[in-house]
């Protein structure tokens, strides 16, 4: 049986993220009727075909998306045994970490501080949803992911999950709509509340302790952002349920204060990973100095991408 022409395959995955054959032609540098005859071959190959046109774009097939993340996942490992293999001698090493687009910044800061003074270090960060993260880091695109929740795991996507962080969780709010001597319930039962969404596990914690107390607070606001959540408990809308990092700088400059702790609830962050042969030597310094800040005396790392 002959074997997989690799060559097809590249071509193929470039196509297929473009979704145009002229375009991608272009990028190749190749001809487009030569750029079709190496899908055409490869598809013959495969025995199924990879593309259905509709007008000037081309989708994916159901095949076509099965051989696209075999081919990603193929390219990828090439990349990263070339960026290994090549370490000996370099003076910068890249790291890439994925966050959910939801994750404080605060913490992310915290967690990122034993690399961030170091002068051989690039730092790659992206945002996204917890799926959309997973798909990266299962496809080697990223080394790191940090979510609020340890992802479902299973033989076939073996994660990695390490809770490196929990912190309580506590209504914040205006110093100015604070009364003097105002318990728990007093608080919940007298301020409109700003609260995460249902998919939360603040959310499902913040609910138990209600219904205990026996309150019906009123809900202000229910947002998916924590920097949206801070934005609004500086504007008086509501107190807010929050662990304190979020709003850090605020609570150390007076602009919110912390009211109360809510007892019994936390929020955890997790660290996700996936075996690797050759992981990448700074994920060790991250996860193993969680608790601790880096010392190092290294300065100048370089932020390639990032989100406010």
């Amino acid at each position: 049986m002959p074997e997989l022409n690799y060559h097809h395959l590249r071509y193929f995955r470039a196509v297929a993220h473009d979704g145009n054959l002229t375009r991608a032609a272009e990028r190749l540098n190749l001809s487009q009727s030569a750029l079709s005859i190496q899908i055409k071959q490869l598809e013959a190959r495969l025995g199924h075909a990879l593309f259905e046109r509709r007008g000037r774009q081309l989708y994916l097939t159901e095949a076509g998306r099965i051989a696209l993340d075999h081919a990603d996942a193929i390219f990828s490992t090439g990349d990263e045994l070339l960026e290994t293999l090549r370490e000996t001698g370099r003076g910068r090493r890249a790291i890439r970490i994925g966050a959910l687009a939801t994750l404080s910044r605060n913490f992310q800061i915290e967690f990122l501080r034993p690399i961030l003074g170091r002068a051989d270090t690039d730092m790659i960060l992206r945002s996204g949803s917890t799926s959309e993260l997973l798909s990266a880091l299962e496809a080697l695109n990223l080394d790191i992911v940090l979510l609020t929740q340890p992802p479902r795991t299973d033989a076939v996507t073996p994660f990695i999950a390490q809770e490196i962080y929990q912190q309580r969780v506590s209504l914040i709010g205006r110093p100015s709509d604070r009364a003097p001597g105002a318990g728990l319930s007093d608080l919940l039962s007298d301020h409109p509340v700003i609260l995460p969404t249902l998919e939360s596990g603040v959310r499902a914690q913040f609910e138990a302790l209600v219904a205990r107390l026996g309150i019906t607070p009123q809900i202000a606001a229910e947002v998916d952002d924590m920097a949206m959540m801070r934005l609004l408990a500086r504007e008086g809308v509501g107190l807010a349920v929050l662990p304190p990092i979020v709003v850090k700088g605020e609570l150390e400059s007076g602009l919110l204060a912390e009211f109360d702790a809510l007892p019994g609830m936390m929020e955890s962050f997790y660290a996700v990973t996936v075996k690797r042969r050759f992981p990448n030597p700074l994920i060790r310094a991250l996860l193993s100095q969680v608790a601790s800040q880096q010392t190092g005396e290294e300065t100048g790392a370089r932020v390639i991408a990032g989100d406010a």
